[in-house]
């Protein structure tokens, strides 16, 4: 995984770059060890990143608008299709980023009030627009996905009103292979540009167990910090899933070394491969009110005794 240092024991740093003042933070799990080479991720308004653009075919040009820094992750404003401007705004991160521990496996958190806070960035991610600030984490698990989904307490419109930032989209599609994609991350404000290599059966890391993950080209090695960052499909401008792990060492369906498991039950390791958890499934479960509305059609796991 690439977050949460307080909760997992296994830590490796670097100092890989100094996030700002807004963004600072302890480096993570799942960063690299010193000496270890990373392609260098694709910074906004550089010349990298107009040739990649052009590299792509002239998609949706690469900033921050919508995404968030947490103090140990990344994350994003989102909306599902059904949302509505008068909606609680919802914010998405991965599930092992939550401040109160990670989760276990099997463990489902629905509708905890708590109080956290999140960095809106700007559109170039070099300035701070101001912080939003959640009420409740609306849904939360490690068991099947990583994923968080806190619920602010502003709605969308007004969000949008005070900071002109509008929330981004999540797909209800599930994402092909070799579709192009950017990671954004609001810890690092730096963005990874890549394609979706192919959809893991099964990905296992530790106690955990992710179904139907997404493995990176190599265009994406993602590092400690970038956990929560959205992964938008470059066509559409539509997130599609969620960064959450890589293997850092080659180890063998260990922490921070996920292993990817087929359908036959063949384990394989791919040292230095970078992995996301899709949210079609979270787009297609959220209901009125920004509720994530689990059961029935919803295919996200259930808390136990539901």
């Amino acid at each position: 995984m690439l977050g949460r240092l307080g909760t997992i024991g296994l830590v490796s740093t670097a100092l890989l770059a100094a996030p700002s003042a807004a963004a600072a933070g302890p480096v993570h799990p799942g960063t690299a060890h010193p000496g270890t080479a990373h392609p260098e991720p694709v910074r906004p308004g550089s010349v990298l990143a107009k040739t990649v653009e052009g590299v792509l075919g002239g998609h949706a040009a690469v900033d921050f608008t919508g995404i968030v820094a947490l103090d140990n992750c990344s994350g994003s404003l989102v909306r599902g299709p059904r949302s509505r401007d008068g909606d609680p705004a919802l914010v998405l991160t991965n599930g092992h980023c939550l401040d109160s521990g990670t989760p276990a496996a099997g463990e489902v958190i629905v509708d905890r009030p708590v109080a956290r806070t999140f960095t809106l960035l700007d559109r170039s991610g070099r300035g701070d627009l101001g912080t939003l600030r959640a009420t409740g984490l609306e849904y939360a698990t490690m068991t099947g996905t990583d994923v968080a989904v806190y619920r602010l307490g502003a709605s969308y419109a007004e969000v949008e009103r005070r900071y002109g930032v509008p929330a981004l989209r999540l797909s209800a599609e599930r994402p092909r292979d070799g579709a192009r994609i950017h990671v954004v991350s609001g810890y690092w404000r730096r963005t990874y540009s890549c394609a979706i290599d192919t959809t893991v059966y099964r990905l296992r890391e530790a106690e955990w167990t992710w179904r139907d993950s997404i493995r990176y080209t190599s265009g994406c090695r993602t590092i400690g910090g970038t956990s929560g960052s959205p992964v938008i499909d470059a066509r559409t401008g539509r997130v599609v899933a969620v960064n959450n792990t890589a293997n850092e060492d080659g180890g063998r369906c260990l922490l921070d070394n996920p292993c990817e498991v087929g359908r036959d039950g063949r384990i394989t390791v791919r040292r230095g491969a970078s992995y996301a958890q899709q949210t079609y499934e979270l787009a297609r479960c959220l209901g009125a009110r920004s509720d994530v509305v689990v059961g029935g059609d919803c295919a996200l796991p259930e808390p136990a005794g539901t």
